[in-house]
C-alpha cells in the first residue's frame, strides 16, 4: 500500500510525457510525407489537421488506409504503390520522432513506480502510437495504456477515464490525472472524480493543440518532477487559493534587546575603579625554637 494519498497517476502522452511540438515541426513532417505523393505540403498538412477527429477514434483505419484516404481528399485517388509506401514510411518516421520523452520523464516514472503507485497513460492519438507503444521507453514503467483510436472515442469522454481507472484498479479519489490541457482533458478528469493537474512546462505555449484549456485554474505543475513530489505533498500542486492556511507559531518570536542609551559627552562619567589584583598568599610563619 503506497504512503501517498494517491494510488495511481494517469498521464497524457503528447505534450506531457513528451516535449512540445511547434507548428513548424508539423509543417516539416507533413512536407516529408507529401513529397512521394506529389501533393502540396500545405494542402497535405491541412488534410491531416482536418481529419484529426476521425483519426483520433480510428475512423480512417491503419496508417496505410489513412494515407490512401487523405491522398484521395487531396486529389490523388490512385497513388502508385511505391509512392504510397514511401509516404507511409515518412509519416511513421516523423511520428517516431514525436515519441521522444522529456529528459526527466523516465526518472519521474521510475520514482513513482518504486513508491508502489500505479501508472497509466491515456492518450488521444492515431494508430501510429498505439501500434508502436511497446517500443516507447516509457512503456516499461506503465501498467496500462488506453488509446482513443482503440476505444473509438476521445477526451473528454467519461468512458475513457472510467476505462483507465478500471484497468488500474483504483477509485477516482485515489487517482491523479496529469495533462497539458489538450482536448478539455482536465475538465473531463475532474468530472470523472479524479484530481486533475495541468502540466504547464516552459514549452507549454509552443505546443500545437486541439481545444486546449488555457483558462484552467486548478492544480498545476511546471515540471514533471513536481508530480513525484506532489504525491506525498499535494500542497505543492495546489493553487494559492486552495492551499490550507499556515499554522500560527506556537510562541511569539523573540524580541530584539533594546539598544543601549547613547553616551552624552557633557555629563561626567563614573570613575573607573582600579582593577583589583589577585590576593597574594601569606608567607609561612617560622618560629625561633624550630
Amino acid at each position: 500500500m503506497p504512503f501517498s494519498p494517491f494510488h495511481a497517476v494517469v498521464f497524457d502522452f503528447f505534450g506531457t510525457l513528451t516535449p512540445a511540438v511547434p507548428s513548424r515541426v508539423r509543417d516539416e513532417h507533413a512536407a516529408r510525407s507529401a513529397a512521394p505523393l506529389g501533393i502540396d505540403a500545405q494542402r497535405w498538412r491541412r488534410a491531416w489537421d482536418e481529419s484529426w477527429p476521425e483519426r483520433a477514434v480510428g475512423g480512417l483505419g491503419d496508417l496505410r488506409e489513412t494515407v490512401t484516404a487523405l491522398a484521395a481528399r487531396c486529389g490523388v485517388t490512385d497513388p502508385e504503390q511505391v509512392a504510397l509506401w514511401r509516404a507511409c514510411e515518412a509519416r511513421r518516421a516523423a511520428q517516431h520522432e514525436l515519441f521522444a520523452l522529456r529528459p526527466d520523464a523516465l526518472r519521474v516514472l521510475e520514482t513513482i513506480r518504486r513508491r508502489d503507485v500505479r501508472i497509466g497513460v491515456l492518450s488521444d492519438c492515431s494508430t501510429e502510437l498505439a501500434d508502436h507503444w511497446a517500443l516507447v521507453p516509457a512503456a516499461r514503467w506503465v501498467d496500462t495504456a488506453v488509446f482513443s483510436c482503440r476505444e473509438g472515442r476521445r477526451k473528454p469522454d467519461p468512458a475513457l477515464y472510467a476505462e483507465v481507472m478500471r484497468r488500474l484498479g483504483v477509485t477516482p479519489e485515489r487517482c491523479l490525472y496529469v495533462g497539458d490541457g489538450d482536448s478539455r482533458e482536465l475538465s473531463g478528469a475532474k468530472a470523472a472524480g479524479m484530481t486533475a493537474v495541468q502540466l504547464r512546462a516552459e514549452d507549454w505555449a509552443e505546443h500545437e493543440t486541439y481545444d486546449r484549456e488555457s483558462d484552467w485554474t486548478g492544480w498545476r505543475a511546471t515540471a514533471l518532477t513536481h508530480i513525484a513530489t506532489g504525491l506525498d505533498y499535494p500542497v505543492v500542486l495546489q493553487p494559492e487559493h486552495e492551499r490550507p492556511p499556515a499554522a500560527p507559531a506556537p510562541f511569539p518570536p523573540p524580541q530584539p534587546a533594546p539598544p543601549s542609551p547613547p553616551v552624552r559627552p557633557d555629563l561626567p562619567t563614573a570613575p573607573q575603579s582600579a582593577p583589583q589584583s589577585a590576593p597574594q598568599p601569606k608567607p609561612a610563619r617560622r618560629w625561633p625554637w624550630r
